[in-house]
């Protein structure tokens, strides 16, 4: 669904992408791979969540830098930042969790605290929180730090209903996909401001994707289908750059047809 719109008069400059139909379908599925990815790296290949964290937060800072210094939007650049935000988010969940002991709904509230707080000092400085006006460093650095929180709340979030009120997989992927629908209705049939939407969308996809994610991935024994994160890991990420070429072709095509 489209949420926002980028102007053809500032298409060049805003930093993100529009929220478009492929903008939902990888967002959600860099949100699987975030799950699956953090299991894949932490456990399969004897990581640790903090060796993890570690990796992982470093090749996001890498890749954060070179999306802040870029002129415009380049979709590989920001997608790679998304798929890396959305493991290195979960994995600060799960440190909580099965590091520190931290509870997944004291989490659920911290993180929705801090998401919010983040909104209120955007809104407070830049008078807008449209993902279409992403056209400034401070509006940039204000995105991206709501984008980490986003993760880590939908972590929190899909955890503590999918493992803490056992819900199970399947189930909490069917509540918070009907959530995601409900937003959709919400905007497109009673006209609710598009900037709220959005965002709340955006958090939804975070517990939606993850409970698909575990619910391929985890063994039987566990409530999932089996196939394994590295099977899930390595499909999504081959969609997700698919898709993501494709954007860059367009883009391009684009960009020589208005020169």
């Amino acid at each position: 669904m489209t949420i926002a719109t980028v102007t053809a008069g500032n298409s060049w400059i805003n930093k993100v992408p529009e929220a478009t139909l492929l903008f939902w379908i990888i967002k959600m599925m860099s949100t699987t791979v975030g799950e699956t990815g953090a299991d894949y790296l932490a456990a399969d290949l004897h990581f640790g969540l903090a060796g993890t964290a570690l990796v992982t937060g470093l090749l996001l800072a890498g890749a954060l830098l070179c999306q802040l210094r870029a002129s415009r939007y380049v979709p590989p650049l920001y997608w790679i930042c998304v798929v890396l935000i959305s493991i290195f988010g979960t994995l600060v969940t799960d440190m909580l969790s099965d590091l520190a002991g931290v509870p997944l709904a004291l989490s659920t509230a911290a993180f929705s605290l801090a998401m919010l707080a983040t909104f209120w000092a955007w809104h407070a400085r830049e008078k807008t929180l449209s993902i279409a006006a992403i056209d400034r460093p401070r509006r940039e650095l204000f995105y991206w730090t709501v984008i980490l929180f986003t993760f880590a709340l939908g972590t929190a979030a899909g955890d503590w209903v999918a493992e803490g009120l056992n819900l199970g997989y399947a189930n909490s992927a069917l509540l918070f996909g009907g959530l995601i629908g409900l937003v959709a209705l919400a905007r497109y049939g009673f006209k609710l401001n598009a900037t709220a939407c959005f965002w709340i969308a955006y958090v939804l996809t975070r517990p939606f994707g993850a409970s698909c994610g575990d619910l391929l991935s985890q063994p039987g024994a566990n409530g999932g289908l089996g196939f394994g994160t590295i099977a899930i890991s390595t499909l999504f990420l081959a969609v997700i750059a698919s898709l993501v070429a494709y954007l860059s072709f367009t883009q391009k095509r684009l960009t020589a047809q208005r020169s």
